[in-house]
């Protein structure tokens, strides 16, 4: 199967599209989105779609200005409207992981881009490689359920849809259709480095993986992700339905009835509601909060990451920012 019918098939299984959405396309430059830009385009008539093409410079490179500059004109050339923007992410690094920061950047600045221009949907060039690499990387972290999920190919965030028609490509069907229409695309050469632990694991864990244990580790990571993503969808929706009944404060009597995967995952969702993620939640904080509902006594307080407490008292406990 072609890379495009492959495409088409994920956004049909996925229901990643409808009829006359607008979507805004994070385009960094790089073989995958720049691959997926192409591809939507080709499918923009077929599928009634229209395109807005976003890019943001991280300024984390010298050269990073002519990234923009290369999205300018591959826009131009598919007389596309394209919107940029800069940020220093290393002059805001100081106050966390840089990963997570320029994460958050790029996510916020594409949906401005998605207000301003009132489209429905954000498409990524996240594929099958990156889908492997996420999950190699939350297991070598100690991820739960969600973490092993991986990169779902449509999550809502935010209010926004974000949707992924590359995540069953592997990267060396990206690069062939590249090679075979003579597109140029731009080169990250961090990538080729090993200052993260992703870049660690694509370039030195999955090539030992994929020669001494498994050929196709690939596609056996990211078929795992998927089946774990749908027990999880699962088990969540379960856990929604118990922490909708409540805002900031949970009946200890009825949440140790629950079955303790549904427990932790309220836990979770509760800590989200405050928060607004989970991210830099461990299983140890998790843990810790269960150890304060057994075993402390009433009043004790667990403190978790980005300002937000958990409180014991004598039928609940209640969670607040700091």
């Amino acid at each position: 199967m072609g890379i495009r019918d492959k495409v088409k098939d994920t956004i049909k299984e996925y229901n990643l599209i409808d009829k006359n959405d607008k979507i805004i396309v994070g385009v960094s430059g790089g073989p995958d989105s720049v691959t997926l830009l192409y591809l939507l385009n080709s499918l923009k008539k077929e599928l009634k779609i229209s395109l807005h093409v976003a890019h943001l410079d991280h300024m984390l490179r010298k050269d990073s200005c002519k990234d923009k500059r290369f999205v300018e004109r591959l826009a131009g050339r598919l007389k596309l409207p394209v919107t940029c923007a800069r940020i220093n992410v290393r002059e805001i690094a100081r106050c966390g992981s840089p990963e997570e920061i320029a994460r958050n950047a790029r996510l916020g600045f594409l949906f401005r881009v998605a207000k301003d221009t009132k489209a429905d949907k954000i498409a990524l060039g996240h594929n099958l490689d990156d889908q492997a690499e996420t999950v190699l990387m939350r297991t070598l972290r100690g991820a739960g359920l969600y973490g092993l999920s991986g990169i779902a190919p449509k999550r809502n965030i935010s209010g926004y849809s974000i949707i992924r028609p590359l995540i069953k490509v592997r990267r060396k069907e990206i690069q062939m259709y590249l090679r075979r229409r003579k597109i140029r695309a731009r080169l990250d050469t961090t990538n080729l480095e090993d200052l993260y632990l992703r870049n660690k694991i694509r370039n030195r864990l999955l090539p030992l993986l994929e020669e001494e244990y498994n050929q196709n580790i690939k596609e056996v990571l990211s078929n795992m992700a998927e089946s774990v993503g749908c027990d999880y969808d699962y088990l969540a929706a379960i856990a929604r339905r118990f922490v909708k009944k409540t805002k900031a404060r949970v009946d200890l009597k009825k949440l140790l009835k629950l079955h303790p995967a549904i427990q932790r995952l309220s836990l979770r969702l509760m800590i989200a509601k405050i928060q607004g993620d989970t991210r830099r939640i461990t299983f140890r904080h998790i843990r810790e909060i269960e150890d304060m509902i057994s075993k402390r006594p009433v009043n004790s307080v667990v403190d978790l990451p980005k300002g937000v407490s958990i409180v014991k008292k004598r039928r609940s406990i209640f969670f607040y920012r700091r």
